[in-house]
């Protein structure tokens, strides 16, 4: 079980590498010809944005994990 869940996680990182070579080249031109202080802002301002996406999946997998156990408890309190 753990090693498919490495060849999976390491399949999903593989499959993430060209999206870091896509980069809007305006963006990067705008952002290139800000002060140090700007540069600082944006670099918060992508953290804060993945903040909620990274929370909400976080919370949906513990609360699978959790329901997950519970049935598998119940399962196995209903079988004996």
């Amino acid at each position: 079980m753990k090693r498919n869940i490495a060849i999976l996680a390491l399949l999903s990182s593989l499959w993430a590498i060209p999206a870091f070579s896509q980069g809007c080249a305006m963006c990067y031109s705008s952002a290139s010809g800000t002060t140090q202080q700007g540069k600082q802002a944006l670099s918060r301002a992508v953290l804060i944005l993945l903040v909620p996406p990274v929370g909400l999946m976080t919370f949906g997998m513990a609360v699978a994990y959790r329901y997950g156990k519970k049935r598998d408890q119940e399962d196995s309190d209903g079988e004996v």
